[in-house]
């Protein structure tokens, strides 16, 4: 869902809990726990990092009982496909003879 490469997961909690390390095998032995399993509840504080892509994601751990048949969980927030396209910057305007009144110069040819 977040297009990580190689992530490193962590309970945010300050004692550095690791879930899932980019490190083969690592965490190997998690896949198979549920996440109370480490006493992550509703509103638990995830941090992912996926340092090949520079990549930082704090997750907040919400607990729902409105899902859809068959569906687990729900990302809400601003995912990278719901992120879009970041502003364009303002356009430069052309000064030229230290006068911006929007004098273009001349493109003719003089034939």
């Amino acid at each position: 869902k977040f297009a990580m490469v190689a992530p490193d997961v962590q309970i945010d909690d300050g004692k550095g809990t690791i879930l899932i390390s980019s490190e083969e095998g690592e965490t190997e032995a998690n896949n198979h726990r549920k996440l109370s399993d480490f006493g992550i509840r509703n509103g638990t504080r995830l941090q992912a990092d996926d340092f090949l892509q520079d990549y930082t994601l704090l997750i907040n751990v919400l607990h729902s009982e409105d899902l859809e048949k068959d569906v687990e969980f729900e990302v809400v927030g601003d995912t990278p496909e719901r992120i879009g396209p970041k502003p364009s910057e303002p356009t430069p305007r052309n000064i030229s003879n230290g006068s911006d009144d929007g004098a273009q110069p001349s493109t003719s040819t003089g034939k």
